[in-house]
């Protein structure tokens, strides 16, 4: 176990390394079991969750190779429908996007209800229906989700009640292999969920309207090897973002495309920073004080409910006050308490957040309770007055690649200790 102690105000300056999106990684893992060609996918960051991810592909008998950590190659070609260990399944909730791979390869899969942070519900009945939708017969009985589809996979139009990431990429994985057409309606439009798309085109499946919230997808029974660089990570770039702003600095997110943050990045400018195109990547600054701005966090390109805890920490320090509604996640206001014990004014109701802010923060003993919740202390942390000391970072270290390094490159007072 390891915490953070963070001295806050310095002032950020430098430059950062965007890496690949995990949230695109992990159904591009998933993807290399519909094949018995190889696939090989690049920019992959040094994460936890990536790690687990890779754990899980092995366990199913998928040979990984790779000199470095971002390049990795999968080779499916013996995989066999074993049923996943509980003790991988349980750490993450991208786990499940296995199961569409699985049964439409194999005609079968058994895999256990996912983990993951404990930030509100997140059922798996879309994913159940959009596979049942293709013709598989599934049971959910004793932790474990059970499909079959003997006689394989057909096309068919699956209309979602409402956007779902995770129920669209399985959607799309198992449509890979249906025989005919597949209509998704409704669709996701996240970045990650065009990487999956592009991932699959390159592997050979026929895809349209990526990108859009309509997908037709022409199932195939011929895959070829195919090479796929992963999305660079807009919730990481938005993170960093956030570090430039609340500590009155200057970054250069190398990677970073600012047209990816979509409302984050106009919620940033409204609120007194500066985002413009380099050529490298993202230029974040904050010429002047910060103004207190109201958002409400929606499916993209709405504002992004994995930038609701960093862009609170943000407003806690910025002019007037700022009201944040949560709409995707009921439990994600956990941050909450942590930040008050920095000297934040939050006062919760509901789903929404009222933040006044203050003149300073000021350092004290704060305990993350997520990925995102973790890495919006940090945030606080770089401009709380005295030595904030963050514990059970192991959240952290699921969904960012050496934070502590990156931040103090650029200028910040961090370490990583021993709990």
């Amino acid at each position: 176990m390891e915490k953070l102690l963070i001295r806050g105000g310095r002032c950020l300056s430098g430059t950062v390394d965007i890496r690949g999106a995990k949230n695109a990684a992990l159904p591009a893992f998933a993807a290399s079991l519909l094949s018995d060609k190889p696939l090989t996918l690049r920019n992959l960051p040094d994460v936890v969750d990536v790690r687990t991810m890779q754990a899980l592909m092995e366990g199913y008998g998928v040979a990984v190779s790779g000199r470095s950590t971002d390049v990795l190659t999968f080779d499916a070609a013996a995989a066999e429908p074993h049923e996943a260990s509980y003790d991988i399944v349980r750490k993450m909730r991208a786990t499940i996007l296995v199961l569409g791979p699985l049964l439409a390869r194999f005609g079968r899969a058994r895999v256990s209800l996912p983990g993951g942070c404990a930030i509100g519900a997140r059922p798996v009945d879309l994913h159940i229906k959009a596979l049942e939708a293709l013709g598989a017969t599934i049971t959910v009985t004793g932790g474990y989700i059970e499909a079959s589809a003997p006689g394989g996979l057909s096309g068919a139009r699956i209309v979602f009640p409402f956007s779902s990431v995770g129920a669209t990429e399985t959607a799309m994985l198992a449509a890979s292999l249906a025989r005919g057409e597949t209509e998704i309606v409704n669709a996701a439009k996240e970045p990650e969920v065009a990487d999956l798309a592009n991932c699959l085109r390159a592997m050979g499946v026929t895809i349209e309207g990526i990108g859009t919230h309509r997908l037709l997808i022409q199932g195939t029974s011929t895959l070829k090897p195919a090479s796929h660089e992963i999305v660079a990570d807009r919730i990481e770039a938005g993170t960093y973002a956030v570090a430039a702003a609340i500590t009155g600095g200057e970054l250069e997110l190398v990677g970073a495309r600012l047209e990816h943050l979509a409302a984050v990045g106009e919620a940033l400018e409204a609120a007194g920073v500066r985002l413009w195109p380099s050529d490298r990547g993202l230029m974040v600054t904050r010429p002047g004080p910060l103004t207190g701005i109201d958002v409400m966090t929606q499916a993209y390109p709405g504002f992004s409910t994995d930038l609701q805890a960093q862009f609170m920490a943000l407003m806690c320090v910025a002019e007037g006050t700022s009201t944040i509604r949560e709409t995707v996640f009921e439990n994600r206001f956990m941050h909450v308490p942590e930040l008050v014990r920095l000297g934040a004014d939050i006062t919760l109701k509901g789903t929404s957040a009222t933040v006044r802010g203050v003149t300073r923060l000021k350092a004290a003993p704060v305990m993350a309770t997520d990925l995102r919740a973790s890495v919006s202390l940090v945030l606080a942390g770089l401009v709380a007055e005295g030595e904030t000391v963050v514990s059970r970072i192991y959240h952290l270290d699921r969904g960012y690649e050496a934070l502590d390094r990156k931040l103090k490159r650029c200028g910040a007072e961090i370490e990583r200790v021993p709990a």
